[in-house]
């Protein structure tokens, strides 16, 4: 990025950043010097353009600020959602359940399940890591496995994540409808006939 003396055009499109006003076109020695006149600097922020444009800026508040862009964009914040399961969970509180996974996941935000034992459930872990298995795979579509089933203490934990969003599919409708596979075209009648392409015997 080019400032003041650096900047190579003859002339260049002025902005003052800080009223956005537009100053016209300039040769480049009256732009500095209008720069310098604000105590600012001359800024190439469109070096292509014809002519180049320029902005009146604070130079080092101007780079800080694009820094601290640069960084958030890179900084993306996912957002784990967590969703609570029980051994005995009816049907209905269960597609409810993958229904919010399946928003979230679509949000792109990661999902914890969490499946609590009460009690004497404890006894019967094998009931619960089923239920974990079904939401694995009920939300297969949506989401790969970040953390693997895991007993600790008294509940089973796994994390999702979400895939890329031009892969996922949801299983379920917002009634809790399985929804299905969109249908294959049927092949053409000519191909479901085998063409005997082999040639006459000449006896």
């Amino acid at each position: 990025m080019r400032i003041n003396e650096r900047i190579r055009a003859r002339e260049v499109r002025v902005i003052l950043a800080a009223t956005n006003e537009q100053l016209g076109v300039m040769r480049l020695d009256d732009a500095i010097r209008r720069a310098r006149s604000f105590g600012l600097d001359l800024v190439e922020i469109a070096p292509n353009a014809q002519p180049p444009v320029c902005r009146i800026v604070d130079f080092g508040k101007f780079r800080y600020d694009l820094a601290k862009q640069e960084k958030e964009k890179k900084h993306v914040v996912t957002k784990v959602k967590e969703i609570k399961f029980r051994v005995n969970i009816d049907e209905h509180d269960y597609l409810t359940k993958i229904r919010h996974a399946e928003d979230f996941l679509d949000k792109g935000n990661k999902v914890k399940i969490q499946l609590q034992f009460r009690g004497r459930e404890m006894a019967h872990q094998n009931l619960g890591l089923l239920v974990v298995q079904r939401v694995r795979e009920d939300l297969a579509g949506m989401a790969h496995v970040d953390m693997e089933p895991k007993l600790v203490g008294r509940a089973v934990g796994m994390t999702l994540s979400p895939l890329p969003a031009n892969k996922r599919h949801r299983k379920f409708t917002k009634h809790g409808e399985i929804l299905e596979p969109e249908p294959q075209e049927a092949p053409h009648e000519e191909d479901e006939h085998e063409v005997d392409t082999s040639e006459p015997d000449a006896n």
